[in-house]
């Protein structure tokens, strides 16, 4: 695998401890690191963020090989695990960190973004319009350590248990030929 073949993908769908597990199963991701991008506040904390008051977003920094998986396919995972539909919520999950947001790193990822979303929403996919913004990435700030692979590392918690868990399972049923061999 060549450097040139390694591209960048940040989204914003949720909670990161949900999304970073389903990421982070998928043939061609290389690495998945929690974050916060999209903001005015320089180095946030968690605590900062959940205040709502920085204008970030909790997303995933998402390092894949483009030669085993494309922009395209990232999306149609990032699209079908979350509710795009919700303004500023994800489940109980609400406020504007937790928005539907797609960091796009050049005008290629933006214009397939926009196509994508456009095409889900002529065809009825959702039965409510997609809220998911499409905005510039400027800078991604790495989540404190204990949020890295946190479903992974926390299996037999209650959040993981009872939230993150079954959303796993229907990502692991819908997206079975896209899963790394285990």
């Amino acid at each position: 695998m060549s450097d040139t073949n390694i591209e960048t993908a940040t989204f914003g769908n949720g909670c990161f401890w949900c999304t970073e597990a389903i990421f982070q199963q998928l043939k061609g991701v290389i690495k998945v690191t929690s974050g916060y991008s999209g903001g005015q506040v320089e180095n946030p904390t968690y605590k900062q963020i959940c205040n709502g008051n920085t204008g970030h977003a909790e997303c995933l920094n998402i390092e894949y090989d483009a030669t085993k998986i494309s922009f395209e396919e990232l999306l149609e995972v990032f699209w079908q695990t979350h509710d795009p539909t919700t303004l500023n919520r994800q489940g109980n999950d609400i406020g504007t960190q937790y928005r539907s947001v797609i960091f796009y790193h050049n005008e290629e990822q933006k214009q397939t973004a926009e196509t994508y979303k456009k095409q889900l929403d002529e065809s009825g996919a959702f039965k409510s319009p997609i809220v998911t913004t499409l905005e510039p990435f400027v800078k991604f700030y790495p989540a404190e350590d204990y949020h890295q692979n946190y479903y992974n590392d926390n299996t037999g918690q209650g959040y993981c248990q009872f939230v993150i868990r079954p959303k796993l399972e229907k990502f692991q049923k819908n997206f079975k030929d896209k899963m790394k061999v285990q």
